[in-house]
């Protein structure tokens, strides 16, 4: 599911870029496997830069799904984010490829939400959770099912920036982190390492 959502919502609005003059289509094409026996030290020296790594658990610190850092290439899904239509593997998909959260978390007026929007930004009353409640009130923000992938998102990624070498580039950065867990980590050995990695 996570790698047809990534695939049709990075693939709809059709991107293109030029390279040395001639235009190019953007083509996302996700492979997905599911790992549960993978090992800390598989992720730690994988050096294949099309590797993402994410933990899925029914439980997540802060209750909420994220990624290592923007350009990174790990992170850990809250399963109960990842419901079909939800967004959530394209939006976290956004970052592992450079993106952060747009700067306005103000759309009203301004259409359908980028993909790279976050919950609590405020939208039109249809990109709601509920339509029927002032923006900003409890389901007066956006709806994460009602984010697109548009072609501006594309554009950020400055594609045609990349340094590409018998025909290929890499974007994002290793970050391998292995990540426990939460259920069995100690609340206060978790909330150190989340302050660390926050202030890092």
């Amino acid at each position: 599911m996570m790698r047809e959502e990534i695939e049709t919502l990075w693939n709809d609005p059709k991107g293109s870029l030029y390279i040395d003059g001639e235009k190019r289509d953007v083509v996302f094409s996700i492979a997905a496997s599911f790992l549960p026996l993978i090992t800390d030290i598989e992720i730690y020296q994988n050096l294949d830069p099309r590797n993402n790594f994410f933990r899925i658990e029914e439980f997540a610190y802060g209750n909420i799904s994220f990624v290592d850092g923007i350009g990174c290439n790990s992170g850990y899904f809250k399963l109960e984010n990842l419901y079909k239509g939800s967004t959530t593997a394209a939006h976290e998909y956004g970052h592992t490829l450079g993106l952060d959260h747009p700067d306005d978390p103000d759309l009203r007026g301004k259409g359908v939400p980028g993909i790279m929007y976050p919950r609590g930004t405020l939208v039109d009353p249809q990109y709601q959770y509920d339509a029927s409640k002032p923006a900003g009130a409890v389901g007066g923000t956006l709806h994460p099912m009602h984010r697109r992938v548009l072609k501006s998102d594309i554009e950020q990624l400055n594609l045609h920036k990349l340094r590409f070498e018998n025909g290929k580039a890499a974007i994002g950065e290793f970050t391998n982190c292995w990540h426990s867990n939460h259920s069995d980590v100690d609340p206060h050995d978790f909330l150190a390492d989340y302050i660390f990695f926050k202030a890092d």
